[in-house]
C-alpha cells in the first residue's frame, strides 16, 4: 500500500536526483527512456534482471508498419529474419494468409539496442535494481509533488518527480500501491529448433488438441532456426501440449537449442513466461506514475503480441509525462491526456476478447468450416468480400451465426499490424 506520506516542509525544502524513474527495460521501458532523454529529461533505468533483454519472454515478432510508426531504423544485427507475414492453420490443415511485411528479432539484442539510444543521451541504467516501496510526497497545497523510492541495489533511494512502470505482467507499481483490477494471464512456452525450413511466413497453428485456449506457433529465424512455442490457459500442462505437437508433426526430430543468449554448458529447455491477455488494467495513470507495455495490460488479445504496442506505450507515456512536467507537477489530472490518448488509438479490446471467447467455443469441426469460408488472402478483404463470406457461412453453415462467428471474423481483422496486432 502507499504509505503514510511524509511532512510537506519535506516534500517542498528537498531536491530530486532525476526527473524520471523507469522500472524495467524491455521494449516499453527502453521507449519511454529513450524519448524522455530526447525530450531533455534526466532519466533513471532500474531493472531487476542483471543483464537487458534476458531471459526473452515472447516470440520476438514486430511488423514493418510498427516500425515504420514508431521510426525506427532497425540496424541489422537485431533483425533475425524478414518476413512476408502469417499464415494461419486451423484445426483440419486449412490455411490463411495475412501477408504483412515484418521482422522476426533477436529480441535480447533489440532491447539492448534501445537502451543503448537511450544511454547515450543521457539516461543512467542500473541493473539488478529492484524496487520494493514508494512512497509519494506532497506539496503544501497538497498535490503530489515527487516519488521517494526504496529496494535493492546501490542507487537506492531515490526520489524522482516521477515513475514510468514497464516491470512487465506483475508490475511493480502495481503490486506495491495495491492497485485495482485482477489481470488474467497465459502460459508462452518455446523452444528454439535447428534445421527447420521456411518460407518467410510465421505458422499459427489454432488447433485446441495442442494449445486449449491458445495457439502454436512455428516462427523462423534465419540459418533454419526456428522458435517454437505456445501459449495455453493451461499453464500445468503447457509444455506437455508443446512436446507433443512437436513429436506430431514435421517437427519430430529436429534439434532443440538454447537460444544464443543463453549461457553455455546449460541443458537445454523452453523459455518464456506470462502473458496478461484480459485487457488493459482500469486505469494506467494515477499521481506522478504511468504504466506501459505488459505492466499496464497492453497485449494484443488474439495473438498475444506485446511489442509494438510496448514501444508506442512507452514513447506517449514519455512525451504525456514530459508536457505535464512543462506544466508543472505530474498530477493525475495532468497525466490523463495518456489513457486519452492510448484509449483513441488502440483496438477495440472488448470486441477482440468476445470474438476469442466465441472463437474457443466453436469445435475444431466449425473452426474448419468458418476457415474454408475466408478466402486465401486475409489481410485486404473489401467490404464487398466481407458480405461474401457472411453468406457463404449462412448458406454452408448457418449455425455458426448464432455463436458469435462475426465477432470471431472480427476479432482476427482487430489482430492485424495496423491495430498492433505485431
Amino acid at each position: 500500500m502507499d504509505s503514510i506520506r511524509p511532512s510537506r516542509a519535506m516534500a517542498e525544502e528537498s531536491d530530486v536526483d532525476v526527473d524520471l524513474v523507469v522500472i524495467g527495460a524491455g521494449p516499453g521501458g527502453g521507449s519511454a527512456a529513450l524519448h524522455a532523454s530526447r525530450l531533455g529529461l534526466s532519466v533513471m533505468v532500474l531493472e531487476a534482471d542483471p543483464e537487458i533483454g534476458t531471459p526473452v519472454h515472447c516470440g520476438e515478432c514486430l511488423s514493418h508498419l510498427a516500425t515504420e510508426q514508431l521510426e525506427l531504423d532497425l540496424p541489422e544485427h537485431v533483425i533475425a529474419l524478414a518476413v512476408d507475414g502469417v499464415r494461419v492453420i486451423f484445426p483440419d490443415g486449412t490455411a490463411k494468409l495475412l501477408t504483412e511485411p515484418g521482422y522476426v528479432l533477436e529480441k535480447h539484442l533489440f532491447e539492448r539496442w534501445i537502451m543503448e539510444q537511450a544511454e547515450e543521451r543521457g539516461a543512467a541504467v542500473h541493473l539488478g535494481h529492484r524496487v520494493t516501496k514508494m512512497e509519494r510526497e506532497f506539496n503544501s497545497e497538497n498535490q503530489f509533488s515527487n516519488w521517494s523510492l526504496d529496494g535493492r541495489g546501490d542507487a537506492f533511494p531515490i526520489r524522482c518527480r516521477g515513475v514510468i512502470d514497464a516491470s512487465g505482467v506483475h508490475g511493480a507499481a502495481s503490486k506495491i500501491l495495491d492497485m485495482p483490477g485482477d489481470v488474467e494471464v497465459i502460459a508462452g512456452f518455446q523452444y528454439e529448433l535447428n534445421d527447420v525450413e521456411n518460407d518467410g511466413f510465421l505458422d499459427f497453428y489454432i488447433q485446441p488438441e495442442y494449445a486449449p485456449h491458445g495457439y502454436v506457433w512455428m516462427i523462423p529465424k534465419a540459418g533454419e532456426r526456428a522458435n517454437v512455442g505456445l501459449v495455453t490457459t493451461d499453464k500445468k500442462g503447457a509444455i506437455k501440449y508443446l512436446d507433443q505437437f512437436i513429436e506430431d508433426t514435421y517437427l519430430n526430430g529436429k534439434p532443440h537449442v538454447n537460444p544464443p543468449w543463453r549461457k553455455e554448458g546449460i541443458k537445454v529447455r523452453p523459455f518464456g513466461g506470462t502473458i496478461p491477455i484480459s485487457g488493459p488494467r482500469p486505469s494506467t495513470v494515477e499521481d506522478g506514475l504511468l504504466l506501459v507495455g505488459d505492466a499496464a495490460g497492453f497485449t494484443s488479445p488474439l495473438f498475444e503480441g506485446g511489442t509494438h504496442l510496448a514501444l508506442w506505450s512507452g514513447r506517449a507515456a514519455a512525451e504525456t509525462f514530459a508536457e505535464a512536467l512543462e506544466a508543472g507537477l505530474a498530477t493525475k489530472a495532468q497525466l490523463s491526456g495518456y489513457q486519452r490518448r492510448w484509449k483513441a488509438t488502440f483496438p477495440p479490446y472488448h470486441k477482440i476478447l468476445r470474438g476469442k471467447t466465441a472463437l474457443y467455443d466453436l469445435s475444431d469441426e466449425e473452426m474448419s468450416a468458418m476457415a474454408r469460408c475466408l478466402p486465401e488472402e486475409l489481410g485486404s478483404m473489401s467490404p464487398l468480400q466481407k458480405l461474401g463470406i457472411g453468406l457463404k457461412i449462412l448458406v454452408r453453415r448457418p449455425a455458426l451465426l448464432t455463436k458469435r462467428v462475426i465477432s470471431v471474423l472480427l476479432s482476427f481483422g482487430y489482430s492485424r499490424a495496423k491495430h498492433f496486432g505485431w
